[in-house]
């Protein structure tokens, strides 16, 4: 079976489960994942249930996809992700965006916690993603191209969504806090960067850097899916931060700032769906 028949597969398990036919899907990352418990009329389906899902070994990741309401608004919800550092396969890591795409999701927004490189950023800030730099050593369409999903060569000059942003600038400024922009650097993991790295990293210009999302877009613009990328802060990086770094701060971090951006998203779906 070819991933896009899995794919198929899955988002036809998950449309016979509810009447929703959401346009706008939300995933959200380490400690981030309150929003889905605020959804209206909400059908919860554990990842495991879900036909080739690959399933989170993370803490903080609680698997499940919520469909609901915001404001009226149908939305799909991702409580958590899986990440190439727990051993999974490219395919495996996008899987649940190409179930997105075969849902007819259209606009994407992906959280995650990420570090902070940027020095006029700090701990609890929600960025919003400019643009990103992949060194995971990874790219989840190399191999055959798959021309149901998405052509060969695709543009990634505008991998998040300027109009998107706007929203979430409007949303923001609705809530009195600004919204800051920065790059996000995608590596590997699972082990902390180096402080090396992370100048190394400042040079190229990174403000923030992670473990998810890159694959993630670049697998929902090959579909023509708009992305919008949010980032909180959950610690800054190696040798900006003089504590070691562990991923019980970026849990309590993440736990701290779900409210604000609850209440972000909540504000920007709507503005979304018009």
């Amino acid at each position: 079976m070819t991933l896009y028949d899995r794919a198929t597969e899955a988002a036809s398990y998950i449309l016979v489960r509810t009447p929703l036919r959401p346009r706008i899907a939300i995933v959200l990352g380490s400690g981030l994942g309150a929003f889905a418990d605020q959804l209206e009329n909400p059908t919860a389906i554990p990842f495991a249930d879900i036909p080739h899902f690959p399933q989170s070994t993370v803490p903080g990741h609680s698997g499940r996809l919520v469909l609901g309401t915001v404001a009226n608004v149908p939305v799909a919800v991702m409580q958590g992700r899986v990440h190439a550092y727990e051993g999974y396969a490219c395919d495996e890591v996008t899987f649940s965006v190409r179930v997105l795409g075969r849902l007819g999701i259209m606009q994407l927004v992906l959280t995650n916690a990420a570090g902070g490189i940027n020095p006029a950023f700090h701990q609890g800030q929600l960025v919003l993603l400019a643009d990103h730099i992949n060194l995971s050593g990874r790219n989840p369409v190399a191999g055959k191209n798959e021309d149901r999903f998405g052509p060969r060569f695709f543009d990634m000059s505008e991998a998040y969504s300027a109009r998107l942003r706007r929203f979430a600038h409007d949303a923001s400024q609705a809530m009195n806090f600004r919204l800051d922009e920065g790059v996000y650097l995608s590596v590997l993991g699972p082990s902390f960067e180096t402080p090396a790295e992370i100048r190394a990293f400042a040079t190229m210009g990174a403000d923030l850097v992670g473990m998810s999302t890159v694959q993630e877009t670049i697998a929902a613009r090959h579909m023509g899916i708009e992305v919008l990328g949010i980032s909180c802060v959950t610690n800054m990086a190696a040798g900006i931060q003089k504590e070691p770094l562990s991923h019980e701060e970026v849990m309590a971090t993440g736990r701290a700032v779900e409210a604000q951006l609850a209440e972000l998203l909540t504000r920007v779906v709507p503005l979304m769906a018009e």
